[in-house]
């Protein structure tokens, strides 16, 4: 099948208008609805839904375009390994983060990494919990880190270090009040928190920590990512909870950081990957983040 097909279905799938498609690939519309025409005829099946005003993908065309993305993805991944060869790599490996982690310390285990294997080529992605189980299912990826270990089957899920969770307030609230915020005082206020499908997965830590101590929530809002809850925090909407050394590195100056009094729950940082033996660049790069946790606890 020619490969310029597969880009222009992509587009349309997209775009779902033609023309938009067609300026999208910087070319005319013509060749653009021709190709659609010889791709629908080469594969035997109606991929679009002409029936009405609006362009929609059938059920067939919906499975298409997740696969032809995942070719797609394969053929770049191709490309950027072969360039990578020939700058002197010698293997590489693909690392995800989600937004919402202790990030100062992925940058410590990178650059650690970087420094004890220059020929390895290490890449690094932003992808959302939900994204990384399908991305690492799909080979595309081959490490992810998180906040949650609800990974279906084919994946692992291992610890490799925990933080202690904070409490995020508004510049100027009453809980400013404690150096060390009593959890049962910081629930009496309403709650903004990451929804439960989106960002770093830990939604289902926190709350599983919130529900321990026994006080309804006051919940008034679910927001997709870290910077969404601080900002809505930061406006005073409620309060949130985080790991703090994520949020100092943001240094914003409508919110303030607390502890959280006796002792403080913890948040676990887990490394995601498929199942079976890791490759000897995989191995190292693990250990070396399950060393990081070691020398945290001592």
């Amino acid at each position: 099948m020619d490969f310029r097909l597969l880009r222009y279905f992509i587009a349309v799938a997209e775009e779902l208008h033609l023309a938009r498609a067609a300026e999208r690939l910087g070319i005319e519309q013509s060749p653009v609805s021709r190709a659609m025409r010889d791709l629908e005829s080469q594969l035997g099946v109606q991929l679009f839904d002409r029936s009405t005003r609006l362009t929609r993908l059938t059920w067939a065309g919906q499975v298409f375009l997740g696969e032809c993305r995942r070719v797609m993805a394969t053929v770049e991944q191709a490309v950027k390994s072969a360039k990578a060869a020939a700058q002197g790599y010698q293997g590489h490996l693909r690392i995800a983060i989600c937004d919402g982690l202790a990030q100062p310390r992925i940058a410590t285990l990178l650059a650690r990494s970087r420094e004890e294997e220059p020929e390895m080529e290490i890449r690094v992605f932003e992808l959302p919990f939900a994204q990384q189980l399908k991305t690492l299912h799909d080979d595309l990826l081959d490490i992810g880190f998180a906040l949650s270990n609800a990974v279906h089957d084919g994946l692992v899920a291992e610890p490799v270090w925990t933080d202690p969770l904070s409490v995020i307030v508004p510049a100027r609230h009453p809980l400013l009040a404690h150096v060390q915020v009593p959890l049962a005082e910081a629930l009496k206020f309403p709650l903004v928190l990451c929804h439960p499908e989106s960002g770093s997965g830990c939604r289902h830590q926190i709350q599983a920590l919130l529900q321990d101590a026994g006080t309804p929530l006051k919940l008034v809002d679910e927001v997709t990512s870290l910077g969404v809850m601080l900002t809505l925090v930061g406006a005073g909407y409620g309060i949130g909870f985080a790991i703090a050394s994520q949020v100092q590195t943001l240094q914003r100056p409508d919110i303030s950081i607390r502890p959280l009094a006796g002792s403080p729950p913890v948040l676990s940082t887990y490394l995601l990957r498929r199942r079976g033996e890791p490759s000897e660049p995989m191995k190292r790069f693990i250990e070396r983040a399950k060393g990081g946790r070691d020398r945290a606890c001592r």
